[in-house]
C-alpha cells in the first residue's frame, strides 16, 4: 500500500510497544451515562506500526448503498475476527491489556479488531454509533488506537442537548468509548481540505458489537 506518512518528532522509538499504563487514562463523563477515556501516546513506535500495517494488511475498498445510490466507502477497511491472529503481535498485547483493565466494568474481553485506513483528508467516516448488534440495546465499549497523522474524532449527543466533543487522535493515542456512548452519542471523522497525511484507526470490540 503506497501511502506517505510524515513521522512524528515525538515518536522516535526504535521498537513498537505499549508505553503507558491504562490506569493513566483520563475519563470524561458525557451525558446519558456515556463516557470516554483518553490516553495520549499509549503506544510507542506508532509510526513503525503504521508502516508495517500499511504494507501487510489486506486492505479492501467497499461500496455501500446510500439512499438510491451505491457509493464508495471513503476509506479502506480490514477486519480480524475472534479466530484470526491480529496483523501485528502488539495488537494482541493491546487487546489483552484492554480486556484486563476494563474487565470489571465491561464484564467480558475485547475480541475483534477492525482497521480503517484514511489515505488523506478526503477519507472520512460519517456520524454514527456502533449500534449494529448488541450496541443498540446494551452498554458496551469500543476502544480505538490511532496511528499516523492526527485527525479529530468528533462526538455529539443524539438529539442534541449538549456540546460536541472534539478529540484529536494520532501517533499512538487511545480513546475508549463506554457506558451508553454507542446508543446515546454519535461519532465521526470529518473530511478536511487541509493537506493531511494518512491515518490508521484500530478498533477493539467485544463480541457482537459492530
Amino acid at each position: 500500500m503506497a501511502v506517505q506518512l510524515q513521522g512524528s518528532l515525538f515518536d522516535v522509538a526504535d521498537d513498537v510497544g505499549l508505553r503507558r499504563p491504562l490506569a493513566e487514562a483520563r475519563r470524561t463523563m458525557l451525558t446519558h451515562g456515556a463516557w470516554i477515556d483518553v490516553l495520549p501516546g499509549w503506544l510507542g513506535g506508532a509510526d513503525l506500526l503504521f508502516e508495517a500495517l500499511a504494507e501487510t494488511v489486506p486492505w479492501r475498498a467497499e461500496r455501500r448503498h446510500m439512499y438510491a445510490n451505491v457509493v464508495a466507502v471513503p476509506r479502506l477497511l480490514a477486519h480480524y475476527g475472534e479466530a484470526d491472529a491480529p496483523p501485528h503481535p502488539v495488537l494482541a498485547a493491546a487487546r489483552d491489556a484492554l480486556s484486563a483493565h476494563y474487565a470489571e466494568e465491561l464484564g467480558e474481553p475485547f475480541r475483534t479488531l477492525g482497521l480503517c485506513l484514511y489515505r488523506d483528508g478526503r477519507d472520512s467516516v460519517a456520524w454514527h454509533g456502533d449500534r449494529i448488534g448488541r450496541g443498540a440495546e446494551e452498554n458496551t465499549m469500543v476502544a480505538i488506537l490511532s496511528l499516523g497523522e492526527p485527525r479529530p474524532l468528533l462526538l455529539r449527543p443524539r438529539g442534541g442537548g449538549a456540546p460536541r466533543v472534539r478529540q484529536p487522535l494520532g501517533h499512538g493515542d487511545l480513546i475508549v468509548m463506554g457506558g451508553t456512548c454507542q446508543r446515546t452519542w454519535d461519532h465521526a471523522i470529518p473530511k478536511t481540505a487541509r493537506p493531511v497525511g494518512p491515518r490508521i484507526s484500530i478498533q477493539f470490540r467485544p463480541r457482537g458489537v459492530s
